[in-house]
């Protein structure tokens, strides 16, 4: 009976010493609900499915964590009222296009290709009323520029 106690003890111990990868704790194979967004361009209009960050955790998270993004796939973050806003990379494995749209629904900024992991401030100096990040380049590919329109269910048209 001891040698049984003491085996099982040997076990435990050696089951608890396993390296285990870190996940972070704000990690989540969640999905969050997406809506349709369209970005009127000079050559037409682009289309996304895009998941929206509506609460503060869900901001302060984004699209950190991520190894991809679906090429027609995004995150929006909505102001209200609208700010001044400002984003860094910290945490984020993917380059981002940050689309920073004003009240009216037009981009202010494009900034493009934004640094993996960086902690320099991403933002524009004037209040907008949403952030749309999509997958990095994808702005140029489509053609998406400043001035353009963006607009979604109950957001800007």
């Amino acid at each position: 009976m001891r040698a049984s106690a003491l085996f099982l003890l040997i076990a435990l111990a050696a089951a608890g010493c396993r390296p285990v990868e870190p996940v972070p704790a704000t990690q989540s194979s969640a999905v969050a609900p997406t809506l349709a967004l369209s970005i009127a361009t000079s050559g037409g209009a682009r289309l996304f499915q895009v998941e929206v960050a509506r609460t503060e955790a869900e901001q302060a998270k984004g699209l950190m964590y991520r190894t991809s993004l679906a090429p027609d796939a995004g995150m929006l973050f909505l102001f209200d009222p609208p700010r001044p806003a400002s984003f860094w990379m910290k945490n984020t494995y993917i380059p981002l296009d940050m689309l920073f749209i004003r009240a009216d629904g037009t981009i202010a900024r494009v900034a493009a290709n934004t640094t993996p992991h960086s902690l320099e401030p991403v933002g524009v100096g004037e209040d907008v009323a949403a952030v749309l990040e999509i997958a990095g380049g994808r702005a140029a590919q489509l053609g998406i520029a400043e001035g353009d329109t963006v607009s979604w269910p109950g957001g800007p048209r």
